[in-house]
């Protein structure tokens, strides 16, 4: 997997705005997914970082680079809380949620509304997500806004610079671990 690639899809998780990203790639063997995320737990893991398959579909593998103590914090959210009940996670536990999610990734095509947690989006959005079947939004970014449309478009210009930035730091050599900030 590219560096690139990860810097494209995942600059805000990388330099510590954003709780996770998820993306798709392709890996050659399944021998060749195991080696590579490994090696890259191994060069992120002191930043806090965490990289994982969820799901394997079509010939691509869903990756998802995340911030354990993010995800926690933000899954410890009542809202967030609230949802994950509502759509069947025991709670006992970030890795347990997280295995909640790869199970139901894994058994359906589709993606289940809850993830939007996962990747550090306001509970009160994925719950209007939820409830308005994706519909009535006040605006479109990284995701559908229900809430405070003013701070999600604030948020959405900070990962869009954020991108920028480190795709420009790529572009001149930067590891993707030089890139990473500690949190």
């Amino acid at each position: 997997m590219s560096e690139e690639l990860i810097v494209r899809h995942c600059a805000p998780t990388l330099m510590g705005l954003k709780t996770g990203n998820m993306f798709s790639c392709r890996f050659e063997t399944p021998e060749d997914e195991h080696r590579s995320l490994t090696g890259l737990n191994r060069r992120l893991c002191a930043k806090g970082l965490r990289i994982i398959p969820l799901r394997h579909h079509n010939g691509s593998t869903l990756v998802y680079l995340y911030r354990p103590s993010r995800l926690r914090n933000d899954l410890n959210n009542k809202q967030a809380m609230e949802i994950l009940t509502e759509m069947g996670y025991e709670q006992e536990s970030v890795n347990i949620c997280l295995a909640g999610l790869i199970k139901k990734l894994r058994e359906n095509v589709d993606f289940p509304h809850e993830i939007g947690l996962f990747l550090g989006y306001p509970p009160e959005d994925v719950c209007g997500f939820i409830r308005n079947k994706g519909n009535g939004c006040k605006c479109v970014g990284c995701w559908k806004v229900y809430g405070d449309a003013d701070k999600a478009r604030q948020i959405f210009d900070k990962y869009r610079k954020c991108t920028q930035l480190c795709c420009s730091l790529a572009a001149k050599g930067y590891s993707i671990e030089r890139m990473s900030v500690s949190c």
